[in-house]
């Protein structure tokens, strides 16, 4: 086998999802998905730490466009709009090319539990440095989390429609509208008779 493997570690994300959902994740082995890859058991090992980082690997991408979209947000962006840039930099990362593995792989994720609190562990960290993000901003608490939270519903809302079949439509549009109607629901929360 060659020492270098062109494209090694998306063919080991394509074997490895494929494996996942013919024999289940809990069935699969890193040795198979190397096998299934044409690669060495190594070669696995080198791209990713166990067989989870292969649907989780790439947060820390998601984790730094967040951050760095906050930071690059106007000044006059109010926390929710600040919120919302991370959306749009979530963008480059779901193109229409990504749609059909991520919902392969949301399929996976969502036939085991461990996963799920994996994936649910993985966007409380986004929600935690978006929050950070607008803490460093100069917004206070409890509007940097709220914001944040608020980022992170439309988020998940978002990427749910747009893996949904037959959904075609960019992620872009579906994170803005979601930003949109949850920004508009905002003001019919009735606070008045909290006690």
């Amino acid at each position: 086998m060659a020492r270098w493997e062109p494209n090694a570690r998306e063919r080991l994300q394509n074997s490895a999802l494929e494996l996942f959902l013919e024999q289940g994740y809990e069935g699969t082995t890193a040795a198979q998905i190397a096998e299934r890859a044409g690669l060495a058991k190594s070669t696995f090992f080198r791209h990713f730490t166990d067989k989870r980082e292969v649907l989780f690997g790439g947060q820390e991408l998601l984790h730094d466009l967040f951050v760095d979209a906050i930071a690059a947000a106007p000044a006059s962006a109010t926390p929710l709009e600040a919120a919302g840039a991370t959306l749009a930099a979530a963008a480059t990362v779901f193109g229409p090319e990504r749609r059909t593995w991520a919902r392969r792989r949301q399929t996976v994720v969502e036939q085991n539990s461990e996963l799920q609190e994996r994936e649910l562990l993985k966007l409380a960290g986004l929600t935690a440095a978006t929050a950070d993000a607008l803490r460093t901003r100069g917004v206070p608490d409890p509007t940097a989390g709220l914001a944040a939270e608020i980022g992170a519903l439309a988020f998940r809302q978002a990427f749910a429609r747009w893996i949904a079949p037959p959904n075609q439509r960019d992620f872009a549009d579906l994170a803005q509208e979601q930003l949109r109607e949850l920004s508009a629901a905002l003001p019919t929360l009735d606070l008045t008779t909290v006690t």
